[in-house]
């Protein structure tokens, strides 16, 4: 079937962070604002609600701040602290000379807006195996105590905070005079510019930026986090780990595994394709990722609940199966896009929709749009047991509390669903009428008859 090429123009409209749609309004201005204003003090409220609250409801702690019982001041430390800013800098190096000198293989990852196509060292994988090993050798003989990082959570976090909302002042600066590719330019509103970024793939003496926030800081801490608050969970408990508290941790350390084994997959995602350097992506990943992924185990670090063995082995079977359904989704789709779409999906060869689309330069392009396997079920179907698994590694905490625990899965669901809708705008513009064709095919956008 024959469609009308989209123009350049068209297809260069995703490049503006206003037509990025989702579900929420006042993406303009008014809600960047709001999330660059709020966030930085949120993240406290949050850790402040699990250490001094217990989890327990932050309508508790509005009742304490509007009582004037807790100042902010109370409960934002000060970035300046040494042994914290110690730990922030030795990791931070330690990963960027991971990223750059741990051997890996060339990957080119899919075509940007204006064309260019970034190259990538793929050893995540190596990486991430290395940092577990290091951080438990350190712990072994005694040259580091990983329960330091739980003492001392919320100054690690106000000195990332302050760090990153430099850093993103520096990404925009850095976009404005000397941008690292074509796939960059304002927004025509500074906010904007500082919120949803400049550059698309930003790149300083070889190190490229949105890997490092995103892959070697946020998701490397996520697993660094974890241990460390189990380790406080061992101190607690006279050198005892609790079970929920382990099927916390090895649920994670799972899903973060299957995620450095697909990190060239994630390369060609929409947080690196479409989402440029700025406060949303790099101080999402350097700030809220450590703070907000790890707070159940944060929570359960002491106040992990004595469930039943065998329920807690159900969590830990149940939340397995569903990382790897979440895992062999992504399989799937990879496959399909490495074989051309030659390839065995369930037993068969998977259905497909060859789409063209221009870029930025006026280039035809073709993409192989996956009507088959998990991706025929809806088009976001990986989400659901995504949400699933974030679930029961949360369910640990069981009734102890309502808020800490789940806080996670409540904002990844929103997450995700906004993810959806904006992705799909997306697609809609890039691909025109295949992607009708590929709505017609498959109509429900993440849980088949709901939505």
């Amino acid at each position: 079937r024959e469609y009308p090429k989209m123009t350049a123009a068209k297809q260069n409209e995703q490049a503006s962070w206003k037509d990025t749609g989702g579900l929420f309004p006042g993406r303009e201005s008014i809600g960047p604002l709001f999330i660059i204003a709020a966030s930085p003090i949120f993240i406290f409220v949050i850790i402040h609600v699990v250490m001094n609250v217990e989890g327990g409801c932050f309508r508790t702690f509005l009742r304490q701040f509007l009582n004037g019982e807790v100042k902010l001041g109370d409960i934002v430390p000060s970035p300046v602290d040494p042994e914290a800013m110690k730990m922030v800098g030795y990791f931070m190096v330690f990963e960027l000379v991971l990223q750059k000198w741990m051997p890996g293989k060339d990957f080119v990852a899919t075509v940007t807006p204006a064309g260019n196509r970034p190259v990538y060292k793929a050893n995540g994988m190596a990486s991430y195996v290395f940092t577990l090993i290091t951080l438990l050798l350190l712990s072994h003989f005694d040259i580091i105590n990983p329960a330091r990082v739980y003492d001392k959570f919320p100054e690690l976090i106000s000195t990332v905070n302050a760090f990153a909302i430099i850093f993103c002042f520096m990404l925009v600066i850095k976009g404005y005079i000397a941008p690292s590719s074509s796939d960059n330019g304002s927004n025509g509103n500074w906010i904007v510019d500082y919120y949803w970024g400049v550059e698309l793939h930003p790149r300083i003496l070889g190190w490229d930026l949105k890997m490092f926030t995103n892959c070697r800081f946020g998701m490397m801490f996520w697993a660094v986090g974890t241990i460390c608050f189990a380790h406080k969970n061992m101190e607690v408990n006279d050198g005892v780990l609790q079970l929920g508290m382990f099927v916390n941790v090895a649920l994670q350390l799972i899903y973060i595994f299957k995620f450095f084994h697909w990190e060239m997959g994630y390369m060609c995602s929409m947080d690196i394709q479409h989402d440029r350097a700025g406060f949303y992506i790099c101080w999402g990943c350097l700030v809220w990722v450590p703070c907000v992924y790890t707070s159940h185990s944060f929570y359960l670090a002491e106040h992990c609940p004595d469930l039943p063995v065998a329920l807690n082995l159900a969590i830990l079977a149940i939340g397995s199966t569903l990382i790897y359904i979440n895992y062999e989704a992504d399989r799937q789709r990879a496959v399909f896009r490495k074989s051309g779409g030659e390839c065995l999906i369930w037993g068969k060869v998977p259905d497909k929709i060859v789409a063209e689309y221009t870029t930025g330069q006026g280039e035809i392009k073709k993409s192989l749009l996956l009507v088959g396997g998990w991706w025929a079920v809806s088009r976001h179907f990986h989400y659901i047991p995504e949400i699933l698994g974030a679930l029961c590694w949360s369910l640990p905490a069981w009734n102890s509390a309502f808020v800490a625990p789940y806080f996670y899965v409540t904002f990844l669901t929103i997450l995700l669903v906004d993810r959806s809708f904006r992705d799909d705008e997306r697609c809609a513009n890039k691909y025109g009428p295949y992607w009708k064709e590929y709505c017609s095919r498959v109509p429900y956008k993440i849980v088949p008859g709901v939505v």
